[in-house]
């Protein structure tokens, strides 16, 4: 938001999140204690800081389920593709290992230093790593906001995540050219041609790949169109979480038994 409280563009408004929840401020420190209490409770089941590249960001962090691995959750964080890292959400892990599931969850180069291009690239080699070190269970990949972009760029036709089965974009960016028109433009340095390349709407899923878009009923309506708009060009089922806005459309993730959880797993296990 510009000073004075007044926004530089209508699509700066149209995708602020955090101006419109009540307490937006309080929720990463919250997040971050539970991400931490979650990963001292998996003791030797937390597999942390594993490399899939040489680059300080590309690492992922395993949690493993008690005996044998049933599947592969890789969650993907959000962040505008800009903020955050896998330990901020280790607790969302909690779903899938109680359902007897392996999770993980990569870091990612973040922009400027990176370009979206590069973060897709970067995403698709840890989730080959992490299929890697759980190997012959199908993979479900799942992502929220800039994550769930990423989610659905591994559920494209030019992407081969090993055994992949499904992807779950949770508030998912499908369309990238209005984010051109805002403030992060600054950062993100889209262009027409990246646009086109990186915009999962735009592209074609992968045969065999199914998806399951999901969105909170009290996001802002930008990402609302986004997950539809998603869903419909694709042609696959897209959930409306009532009552959820973007900070909290995510916590179904720590319940084996939530509708969330049973759309990234349903079926699978």
């Amino acid at each position: 938001m510009a000073k004075g409280g007044e926004w530089r563009s209508e699509a700066d408004r149209a995708y602020a999140n955090g101006a419109f929840i009540a307490g937006a401020e309080a929720y990463p420190a919250r997040w971050e204690a539970a991400a931490l209490g979650f990963r001292e409770s998996m003791g030797g089941r937390a597999r942390l800081g594993l490399a899939y590249g040489g680059a300080e960001r590309q690492r992922f962090d395993l949690f493993l389920p008690e005996g044998v691995a049933r599947g592969l959750l890789i969650f993907l964080h959000g962040g505008y593709w800009m903020a955050f890292g896998r330990e901020t959400w280790s607790h969302l892990a909690a779903g899938a290992v109680a359902r007897g599931w392996a999770c993980a969850m990569p870091s990612y180069t973040l922009a400027p230093a990176a370009r979206i291009a590069g973060i897709t690239a970067e995403v698709a080699r840890a989730c080959a790593v992490a299929a890697e070190a759980v190997p012959g269970v199908p993979v479900v990949v799942t992502g929220h906001s800039a994550g769930g972009h990423l989610s659905a760029r591994m559920g494209c036709a030019d992407q081969a995540v090993p055994g992949l089965r499904r992807v779950v974009p949770v508030s998912p960016l499908g369309e990238l050219a209005p984010l051109m028109e805002t403030e992060m433009q600054d950062a993100l340095r889209l262009d027409g041609p990246e646009c086109a390349m990186e915009s999962p709407a735009r592209l074609a899923r992968a045969s065999g790949v199914e998806c399951h878009v999901w969105v909170g009923g009290h996001e802002r309506p930008a990402f609302l169109w986004q997950a539809r708009h998603l869903s419909e060009e694709w042609d696959c089922p897209w959930t409306v979480d009532p009552g959820r806005h973007h900070f909290d459309v995510i916590d179904g993730l720590t319940d084996p038994g939530s509708a969330l959880m049973r759309a990234c797993l349903g079926g699978l296990d």
